[in-house]
């Protein structure tokens, strides 16, 4: 990756032989107050094509010899070459726990042996019997067959299941979600889309314990908790076009924004501002450019930032630059060297991991590094297969990496793999296959950092299903569940997390070894926030939204795959990531919102 000058501690050498193959201002205040829930709405979603049942996953991932290290001595034994023939054993569909080995019947004795007596003979019978109906409960109770409602209003936080001998694998719990005294929520508020000349970014939505953050329209608005009026207001000089989900302590978060404002559709300015904002208080702690790379004497432009520990690092074509946290003070900036490579972006929060692309044109390649945030010094790097163009950082401690090799996903979820790697010494330790059939998470493929529906913790990776037909089999029956794969060994865990009939299911994020889902609901029913122990794949409801038919239009009016969830302490909000010129078809009661508030208090 680009480095610190002088001098640059992280100019990579050469490829490792064998190496493993539009807009206007937006008044003062913020976007309108709150407003009336919704009339009318869209109608029900049109089903997704049903999944075939009984489909075997694609196969078990195998668990490759260690990888000689990028630039570095190679240890052996080399590592296969990306696609190279392994034995895979058969993998249980959507999850499911593989059916147990019953024992055999007893092998007649060999000749000339003494044969067993006949009470003998029946002792064992017995025992044979006794064994497959206890091996056939236990297949039968784990595959959740039978297993009563998890999602009874007023359960456990799950924190303690899996740890008292009930089953489970000893992780999870410790959350801080705790189920309110009502689950049962009401729209607080919602926040109207402002009118814009074109297709604008709004990205970007947080919580403080005063206030919801959203991004607007060359501003950022901070809004009360209950009652959605501007609490503060942040004018920028131009449009926000990447911010950070990390948040430090204090409550302070990473954006990038245009310099000036947009004039006319479509005039889009270059993304080049750097910026740290405090959430309390809405003010813009320090704003800074850099130059070099290959903008040349022109500032640099980013395609994204992230935050991690005291370093805030923003990457894109040009090449990437850091910042200290406190005052903006350049860490490294973009610099073009010999081997044309430049840091697409980085991953943060615990760690940084920097998404290097190398080489030629039309023999690119691309390095995942591990970095000292503070210098930019590698720590370990690994050399992605032939035929990946892009790579998204989903964790950087653990080290997981989403791509889509060879472009072979072929649904656009951006990922036909998952690369479980070991930080401290850039090893392999798994690649997980991830069906586009079978699997739902998604990774926008240009951006390094901006994957949805998955999420890593307690050493384990978990991702949804896709829909496929629930229990009645009748139309608008589909469903699905959280499953997991052991980061380790590639293995998928016996446990799934069902989204029960007619709900589909997908992660947020962690809380603490609990996993905090959204169950988008059927046509008729509100959505729900889950609690899921990240052992047993309990769940316990912490919200559920109104099934009044304007709040559920509303609410049915987010698309799961392009708008941003934000849950916590009892509220919920749901945002766009993108918005528009409205349609011209559109009539007063198809309204279209910012955002929408949920809240159990």
């Amino acid at each position: 990756m680009t480095q610190p000058p002088p001098p640059p501690p992280n100019q990579p050498p050469g490829p490792p032989p064998g190496g493993f193959g539009a807009p206007q201002d937006q008044p003062q205040g913020g976007f309108g107050a709150p407003q009336d829930p919704p009339p009318g709405g869209f109608g029900a979603p049109t089903p997704p094509p049903q999944q075939p049942p009984g489909q075997p996953p694609y196969g078990y991932p195998q668990q490759p010899p260690t990888q000689p290290q990028y630039g570095y001595p190679q240890q052996p034994p080399a590592q296969p070459q990306y696609g190279y023939p392994q034995q895979q054993p058969p993998q249980p569909p959507y999850g499911y726990p593989t059916a147990p080995q019953y024992p055999q019947a007893p092998t007649p004795p060999p000749s000339g042996a003494k044969k067993l007596s006949a009470q003998m003979q029946i002792v064992i019978a017995a025992v044979v019997a006794v064994v497959l109906i206890v091996g056939a409960g236990v297949w039968y109770a784990t595959s959740g067959g039978g297993e009563e409602n998890d999602n009874a209003k007023g359960g456990s936080t799950g924190s303690a299941q899996g740890k008292d001998g009930s089953g489970g694998s000893g992780l999870g719990g410790n959350g801080k979600e705790k189920v309110p005294a009502d689950t049962q929520a009401k729209l607080s508020f919602q926040l109207p889309q402002p009118k814009v000349p074109d297709i604008t970014d709004v990205s970007g939505s947080w919580v403080t314990d005063k206030a919801y953050v959203k991004t607007g329209v060359n501003s950022i608005v901070g809004y009360d908790l209950d009652k959605g009026t501007p609490s503060w207001t942040l004018p920028l000089p131009g449009q926000v076009c990447g911010t950070s989900r990390h948040v430090t302590a204090d409550k302070k978060t990473a954006i990038l924004f245009e310099a000036t404002k947009r004039v006319g559709p479509r005039y889009y300015q270059p993304c080049t501002e750097v910026g740290v904002v405090d959430l309390n208080t809405g003010k813009l702690v320090w704003s800074t450019s850099v130059t070099g790379g290959n903008a040349g004497d022109s500032k640099a432009r980013f395609n994204e930032v992230t935050l991690s520990g005291t370093t805030v690092a923003a990457g894109g074509t040009d090449g990437g630059a850091a910042f200290d946290l406190a005052n903006g003070n350049p860490r490294w900036k973009p610099q073009a060297n010999a081997q044309d490579c430049y840091d697409m972006g980085y991953g943060g929060g615990e760690g940084l991991v920097a998404a290097r692309k190398c080489g030629p044109y039309d023999s690119q390649y691309v390095v995942i590094q591990n970095l000292n945030p503070l210098t930019g010094a590698p720590i370990s790097q690994y050399k992605m297969p032939t035929g990946v163009k892009y790579a998204a950082i989903v964790s950087t401690k653990p080290l997981v990496v989403a791509a889509d090799v060879g472009e072979t996903a072929g649904d656009g979820s951006g990922i036909s793999d998952f690369f479980s790697i070991d930080e401290k010494t850039g090893k392999l330790k798994v690649k997980i296959a991830a069906d586009a059939d079978r699997y739902a998470a998604r990774c926008r493929s240009t951006e390094v950092e901006n994957c949805s529906k998955v999420v890593v913790g307690n050493g384990r990776l978990y991702l949804p299903t896709e829909e496929h037909e629930g229990s009645t089999g009748e139309y608008g029956d589909e469903t699905n569940e959280i499953v997991s794969f052991d980061l380790a060994t590639g293995k998928p865990t016996p446990e799934k997390a069902d989204a029960g009939d007619r709900y589909t299911l997908f992660p947020l994020r962690m809380d603490g070894g609990n996993i905090i889902a959204y169950k988008a609901p059927p046509y008729d029913k509100g959505g729900q926030i889950v609690s899921i122990d990240g052992g047993t794949m309990k769940s316990t409801v912490l919200l559920e939204n109104p099934a009044d038919e304007a709040v559920r239009d509303a609410e049915g009016s987010f698309s799961a795959d392009y708008s941003e969830i934000v849950y916590a302490d009892g509220r919920m909000f749901i945002s766009a990531v993108m918005i528009s010129k409205p349609r011209e078809s559109s009539s007063t009661n198809d309204k279209e919102y910012l955002a929408l508030a949920f809240s159990t208090h």
